[in-house]
């Protein structure tokens, strides 16, 4: 008998697997912080014996140098990756023995990156499960441009190449297990609905499969986003061999450190609710949602190595975001303050805040002429399916530094759903500007009259 685990990070869209027998486990792509994954194995009564990388990732820190240390695992990598430190190379056809029975077998399947290699696992000889990483995903594949801007058409095409060598090699019933998919900026596109395949579904449905070579890679190209600009900082950390994570709370700051660490220029992060936080927060402070897309948004927007103080209702949430933000390379926040955001500045000062409005709100002010300044910071492939007639755009990722091209007037901040234009609307309510927060789902806009255009 054999397991599967599956430990999901819904911040990045990542999965990491631990899969098994009765006494060992292999553990692929892991997580930065280690200690979920040891804890799983232990539920499990199994000893992680193999570590395996699927590529070096663009997109994440990987824990898998300390893991394979801490465990005396012995560390997979593909052998073509260009790593600073001790490992296994895997080459293409490379076995290794998990438990009894229980073989993990390596398929080249170059594309995400140019040394991207899958793993097969077969039980008893027969073939039940494909650790696939960055290559087939659910209903589409890996991006080809994370490596180098040449590389990128060729890279495609071998994306179509691998995922046929994976589909001709295995049966329907083959369970597709990738890493990335599942939200991550890693995938070339949005994935289809659900969270588990086979090989037999995605024989049939994903574009990979189903679409010759030239087809497959002009419409792969052609939808392709923006790379979060922390991506720049991942690859060569994996790369380096990442150090271990330090996840002991940080120093305590009170009103005056934070006043201090603001006046200094450094980020004051509140990652509370954003109702909460347009009701009262510190002057200067950026309001990034802890159960939202933290690790993502806030590496994209921060620039790289500016120290960062978090402001949150409990520890609880404060330990949270610490876990997530070592999973980009966030490691050691300035310090931290939780509960009543009035212990936040100083006494007798006051809280800084800003309304929210709904799409009717905001046709309601248009309707009685109020100069208003519409700000779309949605990502340019949701603006091309609607936007609202006038409205400014500027990618949430892009806000920061172009905080200056804003019109002049209130700035009324909206996005799909409420959650990035609560970040757009503190980034611009902390350098002075009058704001209204839209929190209400883009769908609204033309029930409530506004006009939607095509971009």
């Amino acid at each position: 008998m054999f397991f599967v685990d599956t430990l999901k990070f819904e911040g990045l869209g990542n999965r990491s697997y631990l899969a098994g027998g009765a006494r060992r486990a292999v553990v692929v792509d892991p997580p930065r912080d280690i200690d979920q994954v040891i804890a799983a194995a232990a539920r499990r009564g199994a000893r992680i014996v193999y570590v395996a990388e699927t590529h070096v990732h663009n997109d994440y820190v990987s824990g898998g140098l300390e893991l394979a240390r801490v465990t005396g695992a012995r560390y997979l990598v593909p052998a073509a990756a260009d790593v600073a430190f001790a490992r296994t190379p895997v080459e293409h056809g490379d076995t290794a023995d998990v438990d009894e029975g229980l073989v993990l077998r390596a398929v080249a399947t170059p594309g995400h990156t140019p040394h991207h290699t899958s793993y097969v696992l077969e039980d008893g000889g027969r073939a039940v499960a494909a650790f696939t990483g960055g290559s087939l995903l659910i209903g589409t594949v890996g991006r080809p441009d994370l490596v180098e801007p040449r590389l990128t058409e060729r890279l495609a095409r071998e994306q179509h190449a691998s995922a046929h060598r994976l589909a001709a090699a295995l049966d329907d019933e083959v369970r597709v297990l990738p890493t990335h998919g599942f939200g991550s900026f890693c995938s070339s596109s949005s994935q289809a609905a659900g969270d588990a395949t086979t090989i037999g579904k995605e024989r049939r449905t994903n574009d990979a499969l189903t679409l010759d070579a030239d087809a497959f890679v002009a419409q792969l190209l052609a939808g392709l986003e923006e790379i979060p600009a922390y991506y720049a900082h991942m690859g060569p950390a994996n790369a380096a061999g990442p150090a271990p994570v330090d996840l002991t709370p940080p120093e305590p700051a009170d009103a005056a450190r934070i006043a201090e660490r603001l006046a200094a220029g450094e980020w004051a992060v509140d990652l509370r609710g954003r109702v909460a936080f347009a009701e009262g927060h510190v002057a200067g402070s950026y309001n990034f949602e802890g159960d939202g897309r933290l690790a993502t948004y806030l590496a994209w927007l921060i620039p790289w190595g500016k120290p960062v103080t978090l402001l949150a209702d409990t520890p609880d949430q404060i330990a949270a975001a610490q876990r997530e933000l070592v999973r980009v390379g966030i490691d050691r926040p300035a310090g931290a303050a939780t509960g009543d955001p009035y212990t936040w500045i100083p006494a007798g000062d006051r809280l800084a805040s800003f309304p929210r409005a709904s799409f009717a709100d905001l046709a309601a002010a248009r309707e009685r002429g109020e100069p208003v300044v519409v700000l779309d910071v949605r990502r340019a492939v949701e603006r091309a399916a609607g936007c609202v007639e006038g409205a400014v755009h500027i990618p949430i990722h892009e806000l920061h530094d172009r905080l200056d091209t804003v019109p002049p007037g209130t700035v009324w901040v909206h996005c799909a759903g409420g959650m990035r234009a609560a970040i757009g609307a503190s980034l611009l309510d902390a350098v002075g500007r009058r704001v209204v927060a839209v929190d209400d789902g883009f769908e609204s806009a033309a029930e409530a009259g506004l006009r939607v255009v095509g971009s």
